[in-house]
């Protein structure tokens, strides 16, 4: 842990990506509490959700084979939301649309595509074919279900909340971009984010000040592949199989929570060209890079 003025700041992995505790706090000792309370909660929900772990509750599921299994109190809720984003998109975000990674890759090893896969693997997605009836759940065999669309956002929420059980002194959690900031105003006023450019890794393309709440940030800057000279993010509209044509680079979205600010910008996003539209109609605080 170091400090930076009247700020600690510490540094940890967290759900495959670099995750970020400042806390303005006069005592070390406390903000070393919030720290490893910190990466021990982030830790315990990739234990619990995530898709590369054989241990893993995802895992559990996906290799049920068609059987019903019942489910814990939050792995309902994480359900229910995705349901409930599911509708809300009507059908473009897809907890089942994992599987489209056998056609597209941007996370293990080299990116690549074959989207002469797509129609086979369209078979294996959709909601629609899942059994939800909480806390029971039946996923027909040979689908899959990631909670990656949300799991991360959901962590940031989990840790803001711990921490603010421990202190009102102003915390700020950053996972990999998406944050959320609890307690009061910081020495400064406000927290100054950077919103990455999609021209200059590393470069902010614009400054946004965040005195409460989160922001989170979808885009394909880092994760994208070019077919013909036409260039697809990593986000699938889960009723194609292809990325939404005319969808800008990034879309960051301020709300009250870190999984309201991702579902949001990730929605824009599979909105394409009607991302800002989308944005407008929900009433939310937005940035867009195209």
């Amino acid at each position: 842990m170091t400090r930076d003025g009247g700020t600690w700041r510490a540094v940890f992995e967290s759900m495959g990506s670099p995750g970020e505790l400042l806390v303005e706090h006069e005592s070390e000792a406390m903000a070393r509490r919030i720290a490893y309370l910190a990466r021990d909660e982030a830790g315990r929900i990739d234990r619990l959700y995530s898709r590369y772990r054989p241990d893993s509750i995802v895992t559990m599921l996906n290799a049920s084979n068609g059987s019903r299994r019942r489910v814990d109190d939050e792995t309902a809720k994480l359900l229910e939301y995705g349901a409930a984003l599911w509708r809300m998109s009507e059908g473009r975000f897809d907890l089942t649309s994992g599987v489209l990674r056998e056609a597209w890759s941007f996370d293990e090893g080299p990116v690549h595509a074959d989207p002469s896969r797509i129609e086979a693997l369209m078979a294996r997605v959709g909601w629609q074919r899942v059994t939800w009836d909480a806390p029971w759940f039946t996923l027909p065999a040979g689908m899959e279900i990631d909670l990656g669309g949300i799991g991360k956002e959901y962590a940031v929420d989990r840790v803001a909340d711990i921490a603010a059980t421990l202190t009102d002194a102003p915390v700020l959690v950053n996972f990999g971009g998406d944050l959320r900031c609890v307690g009061g105003k910081p020495a400064g006023g406000a927290w100054r984010i950077g919103v990455e450019s999609v021209e200059q890794a590393g470069a902010a393309a614009k400054l946004v000040e965040l005195s409460a709440g989160a922001l989170a940030t979808s885009g394909d800057a880092k994760r994208h592949v070019e077919i013909d000279g036409v260039r697809y993010g990593h986000i699938f509209d889960a009723r194609t199989g292809w990325p939404p044509p005319g969808a800008p680079r990034s879309v960051t979205v301020a709300a009250d929570t870190c999984t309201q600010a991702g579902s949001y910008s990730t929605l824009a996003m599979l909105q394409g060209e009607g991302a800002e539209a989308f944005l407008e109609a929900e009433g939310v605080r937005y940035w867009v890079l195209r």
